[in-house]
């Protein structure tokens, strides 16, 4: 059976796309407290960005704050996405081995994800949980995009490198099966040049393009000379201004041209 990792490569050469759509579907963008509106525009959202879109990544927080009925719309997202697109559970999972099954189980099995975002603070046990799914990938945070993130991940630890860098050799050296990647954020290209050195095979996912102001085409040069680099693009292609149909589609056409230029270059 396909790695994960190959399956990754392999659908981003036959959709000549590296771009992910994150699916941060937020009432306060949308200026609607209505539900059904969400659920409405959420589909808008893939229907207009479908034949540009490498994966769908959506974040669990925008689903579960609704209870129940956000657990339903997560359902009914997956299965209208269909078959095709990579799909990234953006749940930020990490817990101890018996509950980390449980996580597994949940995204994997009962939702279909085929891969999903991972804390790496409580250790081994908390991820290899999810490594045993034949198929199946994780994306380990390493160097997030948000702005306090340095004040664990760029602490000097024992092996006297930052431990964003002991994360990425860490989760090297798990690859057992082909279906570890990282999470490296845009706002930091530097690091991320880091990061790629010391993963030259991992494939890396990069939020923080867009309206976190990331530089696009360093950080697809950067992360695709070795792998695959991963763009996550969320409000920016979710929330124009304007909020139409066309927008939507033109921004996430946009944003698949650019990589695709900055890649060949």
């Amino acid at each position: 059976m396909i790695s994960f990792n190959n399956k990754l490569i392999e659908h981003a050469n036959n959709t000549k796309s590296l771009l992910c759509v994150g699916l941060d579907i937020n009432p306060d963008n949308l200026e609607s407290n209505s539900l059904s509106d969400l659920i409405d525009y959420s589909k808008i959202v893939i229907d207009y960005t479908r034949d540009y879109a490498l994966a769908y990544k959506p974040n669990f927080a925008f689903f579960e704050r609704w209870g129940s009925k956000g657990f339903m719309w997560l359902e009914e997202i997956i299965e209208y996405i269909g078959e095709g697109p990579i799909l990234i559970a953006d749940a930020k999972r990490g817990d101890i081995g018996n509950t980390a099954k449980q996580y597994a189980e949940s995204v994997f099995t009962h939702f279909g994800f085929d891969c999903i975002t991972l804390n790496p603070y409580l250790g081994r046990d908390s991820v290899e949980p999810f490594l045993c799914y034949d198929s199946r990938g994780v994306f380990i945070l390493c160097k997030t995009s948000n702005g306090s993130g340095p004040e664990f991940q760029n602490q000097i630890i024992t092996n006297k490198r930052p431990l964003y860098q002991e994360v990425a050799y860490w989760a090297n050296d798990m690859n057992k099966n082909n279906n570890i990647g990282l999470v490296v954020g845009a706002t930091y290209p530097d690091e991320l040049q880091i990061v790629r050195d010391i993963v030259p095979e991992l494939p890396i996912l990069i939020p923080g393009i867009g309206a976190q102001g990331g530089d696009l085409e360093k950080c697809v040069k950067i992360s695709n000379k070795s792998s695959i680099g991963i763009i996550n693009v969320s409000r920016a292609i979710s929330f124009p201004k304007d909020k139409s149909k066309s927008a939507i589609g033109s921004i996430a056409e946009s944003y698949m041209l650019k990589i695709n230029r900055a890649l060949n270059e």
